[in-house]
């Protein structure tokens, strides 16, 4: 049950460390100094790219809180 925790624990720490990192990428892969620069990558294209770090931080939380009920769950709580 520790290891469980301690392992959710850093995936959680490192997957939030990581955000700030993946917005600047995909920023850079679609924009360049507030205009789009990539051609290939408009309308809605560049929309579901915007939608990554969106996505990374829903799954950063959903392991947050599989983490949470899986210890309620251990300890007999839930």
């Amino acid at each position: 049950m520790l290891g469980n925790l301690l392992g959710g624990f850093v995936v959680l720490v490192v997957g939030v460390n990581l955000i700030p990192a993946i917005a600047d990428s995909v920023n850079a892969a679609i924009y360049e100094n507030g205009t789009v620069a990539n051609k290939n990558v408009t309308g809605s294209s560049a929309t579901i790219l915007d939608l990554t770090t969106l996505f990374f931080a829903l799954g950063i939380m959903a392991a947050g809180v599989s983490l949470a009920v899986g210890g309620l769950r251990n300890a007999g709580i839930l």
